[in-house]
């Protein structure tokens, strides 16, 4: 096995005695990410430690168990691509245990993911341009330094306390191929999530080069433009057979919505998904388009940006009926005053349509349920939930310890929806009882509101 070559001397290890107030905020199937304060740095850290941190101080000659390998070379490309609009690594963790982590920056207003999940609509445009052109920018720095991401989907692009985009998550980077020698091997696996990925990684033989992450990013662009999950209800066998065929997400909503610049862009996202790789633009086009478009909204970026966290504030204050936890995510737009509703309404777009769904989310989220309640809905709803539930593996990661990690793997595996479910429910709410099914419910009412509030409708409570 290849050895891994060390870090530098900048990034000093970390240990358990510099440690304290340690906080689970997230949980998948390669292990768990804690918030953690620095005592001597005095500021908060994120940490990611392996399910099974098998290794000690390892000598720089020792071989690397192959989760191990992953976490180091992640680490190394985060050193290699450090920069403003890439996540910024502290250094490694050694803690008990034969544990070992990466050390990283911490930011306070989770993801994009968790922006458009909780606005459940694109953010103000200034914001919505400003976001396009940093990820731009983080993704033309990882180009130009002979990586490629391979992972770029609104979940790993976070954002800090001023909802500035920094790229996170390298556990699937690997250097490009176009930047290889023609004599060496292209290295890595095909990776990243299926509804970001070009029609050509479904072939058995491909092998990324960077067109894959220029494709990512116009999916990426979409999303962001929309407020909305591509192919919402699609499970990877549909996608692996139509993405190929040239189905793209529609933009016929788009062309609906006014905007200066926003013509650019679509056109920008249409190309970069298009089905042939050499059709592509190059990350360093794609930068020209954003600059450009952000340039006509600088004067707007400010209002956004302080509408948006006026929001954030309010609705995480003690007097808010939804519970907070920003390290994972933001919360938003869940219980608003009516006469502050509207006006965050129309500043980000919602049609009539989608007001009055907001407002009958917000209705169900308001209502007052009981554990027991929860639990009965799940119960209840049980084929229903199994058939509409899209958001499975959101849902499983924000379940944290509750999923154990083999079963957390094994609904990794699953290709559908639906057979995802039927694992949660054999394998997790049958032993966890009635606190994983409350959880559960907490968990569908954030990222499937819609879905909770039409089988409420129907369901015995």
């Amino acid at each position: 096995m290849q050895k891994m070559e060390l870090l530098s001397h900048k990034t000093e290890p970390v240990g358990d005695e510099s440690l304290e107030k340690w906080k689970l905020v997230g949980s998948g199937g390669f292990g768990r990410v804690y918030k953690v304060r620095h005592k001597d740095w005095g500021f908060d850290m994120a940490i990611k430690i392996l399910h099974d941190g098998v290794c000690s101080h390892l000598p720089h000659s020792s071989p690397l168990m192959p989760k191990e390998k992953a976490l180091y070379e992640e680490a190394n490309h985060m050193e290699k691509a450090s920069c403003e609009f890439v996540l910024r690594l502290y250094g490694i963790y050694q803690g008990p245990s034969k544990q070992h982590g990466i050390v990283m920056e911490f930011m306070e207003r989770g993801s994009v993911q968790s922006l458009l999940n909780y606005l459940s609509a694109p953010p103000p445009w200034p914001l919505a341009f400003r976001l396009a052109h940093q990820v731009a920018l983080g993704m033309n720095f990882l180009h130009k330094n002979n990586l490629m991401h391979h992972d770029l989907k609104p979940s790993n692009v976070l954002l800090n306390d001023d909802l500035n985009a920094k790229l996170a998550d390298f556990g699937l980077s690997r250097v490009s191929n176009s930047a290889l020698n023609s004599n060496r091997e292209a290295t890595g696996q095909i990776g990243g999530s299926y509804k970001y990925m070009p029609p050509e990684a479904f072939e058995a033989s491909y092998q990324p080069v960077r067109s894959f992450d220029i494709y990512s990013y116009g999916i990426l662009l979409w999303s962001i433009v929309t407020g909305k999950e591509p192919y919402q209800a699609a499970d990877y066998n549909l996608v692996a057979l139509r993405i190929p065929l040239g189905d793209r997400p529609s933009c016929e909503e788009v062309d609906q919505m006014k905007a200066e610049g926003l013509k650019e862009l679509v056109d920008l996202m249409q190309r970069c998904w298009d089905n042939m790789p050499s059709k592509r633009p190059t990350i360093k086009e794609c930068l020209e388009v954003t600059e450009n478009v952000l340039s006509k909204h600088k004067k707007g970026i400010h209002d956004a940006v302080y509408q948006v966290l006026t929001r954030l504030v309010e609705l995480e204050s003690p007097t808010s009926n939804q519970h907070s936890d920003t390290s994972v995510a933001f919360n938003c737009l869940q219980t608003p005053e009516q006469s502050e509703s509207n006006d965050i309404v129309d500043h980000v777009r919602f049609t009539q349509t989608e007001r009055s769904s907001i407002q009958d989310s917000v209705n169900v989220s308001t209502k007052v349920m009981s554990d027991t309640a929860k639990a009965k809905f799940v119960d209840d709803m049980r084929a229903k939930l199994i058939q509409n539930v899209s958001e499975v593996m959101a849902i499983a990661e924000e379940l944290g310890d509750m999923v154990h990690g083999e079963t957390y793997s094994v609904i990794e595996a699953k290709e559908t929806s639906q057979d995802k479910m039927r694992v949660l429910y054999q394998n997790t709410f049958r032993p966890g009882g009635l606190k994983v099914k409350a959880a559960f419910y907490d968990a569908l009412k954030k990222h499937q509101p819609t879905l909770v509030e039409r089988l409420g409708r129907i369901s015995s409570w």
